[in-house]
């Protein structure tokens, strides 16, 4: 029989209990599992981590503090050894990417089969890189934006942009940048143009797929 010490070490970071407390009872079932804690706020783990050792930490990816992307980089540079596995029911293929990017070993989404969220774990603890199902197949389909060749932008579109992402208006824009608000709005329209878009909305969404934001 496994002791405590044996035990695999996992935390979780989500901010809905019923998640929370779900994920311990579906964990404290298998044998070679301890929950070892539970945070609502992101930013409240790191402190925790610094201090134990941690397997494996099963990610949200909206908390109230910080995003899980973020929160993915600064767990794998607070622990490096364990790992993180997004646990989400965000299904886009950019964020799933993002989060690989910043160090996690899988994705899953939150209705996944308790069998496979068990499969995913241990490979994870494998060295493996794991997906539920339904994400596997997200991640071998790119969209069509993520397809198309991206669009060649200048300094002060780039940096416009990002301040669109912002939610900033053409006036604050303007007033941070010190030029006209027509001058904004000639770059926010040849922005426009080469994504091939009618609104920022979708200037926003197709710039992530591209990994221009």
């Amino acid at each position: 029989m496994l002791t405590k010490y044996d035990r695999i070490k996992v935390i979780i970071v989500d901010d809905h209990p019923i998640v929370s407390k779900g994920l311990e009872t579906l964990l404290a079932k298998e044998n070679g599992f301890e929950v070892i804690a539970s945070f609502a706020l992101g930013l409240d783990s790191l402190p925790f981590l610094e201090k134990n050792e941690v397997d494996i930490v099963l990610l949200d990816l909206s908390l109230p503090d910080i995003n899980g992307i973020d929160l993915c980089m600064k767990i794998k540079q607070t622990n490096p050894k364990c790992c993180v596995l997004a646990l989400s029911n965000h299904i886009e293929r950019t964020l799933i990417m993002q989060m690989l990017k910043n160090g996690a070993s899988g994705y899953i989404l939150k209705n996944s089969p308790v069998d496979e969220i068990i499969c995913c774990i241990n490979q994870c603890l494998k060295g493996e890189i794991s997906f539920s199902k339904e994400v596997k197949e997200i991640i071998s389909k790119p969209s069509i934006n993520e397809l198309k060749e991206r669009p060649r932008l200048t300094r002060r579109e780039k940096q416009i942009l990002s301040l669109v992402e912002e939610g900033k208006t053409t006036i604050s824009i303007a007033e941070l940048l010190f030029v006209s608000p027509l001058t904004i709005e000639t770059h926010r329209r040849n922005l426009m143009q080469k994504f091939d878009v009618k609104n920022a909305l979708e200037l926003i969404k197709i710039a992530h797929e591209q990994g221009l934001l």
